[in-house]
């Protein structure tokens, strides 16, 4: 018999059809290699999966020419979007982020000034899913270690399996592979093991004068400055996310997700603008 359905499937006498344990070697190794050679030179560079990051990434992939890598360290994008906070798993959202998840078709319960989401992994599921079907590239398990700086602009990161980085820190004998792009989004939370590294990074380089740090929780307050401070924070890096209050320091915002989700958006709006600038005076150049 023919099966055509999943509703024809056999279940208590399935049998598979025939595969070599290499082939599925060859396609995980040569479908991901070529995702890397295509990625070495790209247009924006996200660093971080959590909210803001993968909203950036949905921002920007509304664009197809324009070419997005996000890099996660941790094996599972989402970041803490996957909880709504405290190991609680319905998501806050304030108006009038709700807009949003009207656009990406996410179901809520509509509370006045705010709705709530069943299930926080239902709004970061659909955007995992709408972005890589966008084009978007997603490297899962990779850190970013370094940025490429050049002529005091910040043009590319260099990054390494999360593994390595973990195990030797990130200036160790295993040299990192580079990717190159017009602008990079750090979208890498608030302070931690591995948060606010990006703007820690700038620091140390002496691109920022200071990262004032968080200051302690105060929802109203936060929510409004984290988009507002969402921004090109040098030349060719963008900050977004909760790593804006590190930057900037912004109240820590608390388990509500309305300035993740916009701040994410802002931030995909600017790296286009910067993108499509960029491009107009390349070909200038050229002209």
């Amino acid at each position: 018999m023919t099966i055509t359905s999943a509703a024809d499937l056999p279940y208590e006498t399935a049998k598979f059809a025939p595969i070599r344990e290499s082939d599925v070697s060859r396609e995980m190794t040569k479908r991901y290699m070529t995702s890397l050679l295509d990625g070495a030179d790209t247009d924006v560079v996200i660093i971080g999966a959590g909210p803001a990051g993968l909203m950036c990434a949905y921002e920007l992939s509304k664009d197809p020419s324009i070419k997005v890598s996000v890099i996660e360290a941790s094996v599972a994008p989402g970041g803490g979007a996957w909880l709504g906070g405290q190991l609680m798993t319905p998501m806050v959202v304030r108006k009038p982020a709700h807009l949003v998840l009207d656009e990406l078709a996410i179901p809520y319960d509509d509370c006045g000034n705010y709705v709530v989401v069943a299930h926080a992994a239902l709004f970061t599921s659909t955007l995992i899913a709408t972005i890589i079907k966008n084009g978007v590239k997603l490297f899962n398990a990779t850190a970013v270690e370094d940025f490429i700086v050049k002529n005091g602009v910040v043009c590319g990161v260099a990054t390494n399996w999360a593994l390595v980085t973990k195990a030797h820190g990130t200036q160790n004998c295993m040299d990192p592979q580079t990717v190159l792009a017009k602008v990079i989004v750090s979208s890498c939370g608030h302070d931690g093991p591995h948060g606010a590294t990006g703007i820690k990074r700038l620091h140390q380089l002496g691109m920022v004068k200071s990262v004032p740090g968080m200051k302690a929780l105060h929802m109203e307050a936060a929510e409004d400055a984290i988009v507002a401070n969402t921004q090109e924070i040098v030349p060719g890096m963008i900050i977004t996310g909760m790593e804006v209050s590190e930057a900037c320091g912004t109240n820590r915002m608390g388990a509500c997700f309305s300035a993740m989700i916009v701040s994410g958006r802002k931030a995909g709006w600017l790296a286009r603008q910067k993108v499509l600038a960029t491009r107009k005076a390349e070909a200038g150049s050229t002209a």
